[in-house]
């Protein structure tokens, strides 16, 4: 049923990341190149496997290591103290007609490790997820079980090399089943919706900041194929 509940919101969700990519004037720089070992995500936490966790190894298909990356011109905050006006309210960040996050475990505030959140999506990667890690500068999710993909997202700030900022969201996923993988890795459309949904997110972010986004958005894209994966069971 809840397969059935995502494909009924799917085309929903196509029209909505259609018209708004449709209506971008900022400059997406995209690369894509085949990976290898170097992009396995880092490693989860003992502490936080669980059998609700859904690592790598629960997934399917190839896996997408992807980097999205503005640099921010104008802004007088420091990396942590943008990464707390973030994490005050991830729903003022996130494209409220694409995505939407609710806290399922952890008290009132910005994520903790070990809060659990569900984010509602109108495609089929709809799912729940856990902060494996978090510090001034960073917090990451794993997916947990119920999630159509499987892997970690993080999200993080720094100074840039030339000056400003430089805030960055960096996924390593795979899709959570056979379903998931027609859409994602084969068709290739709900991984333009997650694309156009992490642009959104990093422009949100570079406003929240106070500044600009300076150059647009880069998006680099590293492929690696399933039997790579394989050798990420325990991650």
């Amino acid at each position: 049923m809840r397969r059935l509940g995502a494909l009924a919101r799917f085309p929903l969700g196509v029209l909505v990341v259609s018209w708004q990519y449709l209506w971008r004037v900022t400059a997406l720089h995209r690369g894509e190149a085949p990976g290898d070992a170097g992009d396995l995500p880092p490693g989860l936490p003992a502490e936080l496997r669980d059998e609700r966790s859904k690592p790598l190894a629960d997934g399917t298909g190839p896996m997408f290591h992807r980097r999205f990356t503005v640099r921010i011109e104008g802004s007088s905050m420091t990396p942590a103290e943008l990464i707390g006006a973030v994490t005050s309210n991830l729903n003022r960040i996130a494209p409220s007609t694409v995505a939407v996050f609710h806290k399922t475990r952890g008290g009132d505030g910005p994520p903790c490790v070990g809060d659990e959140y569900r984010v509602q999506m109108p495609g089929p990667w709809d799912g729940p997820v856990r902060v494996v890690h978090s510090d001034p500068v960073s917090f990451r999710f794993g997916t947990l079980q119920g999630h159509l993909e499987a892997g970690q997202i993080e999200f993080r700030a720094g100074e840039a090399a030339d000056g400003g900022l430089e805030f960055t969201i960096e996924a390593w996923s795979r899709a959570g089943d056979r379903l998931a993988d027609l859409l994602y890795g084969r068709l290739r459309v709900a991984k333009e919706m997650q694309f156009n949904m992490w642009v959104h997110f990093c422009l949100r972010a570079a406003a929240v900041s106070g500044g600009r986004s300076a150059g647009g958005v880069h998006i680099d894209t590293r492929s690696i194929p399933e039997e790579l994966c394989r050798r990420a069971a325990a991650v």
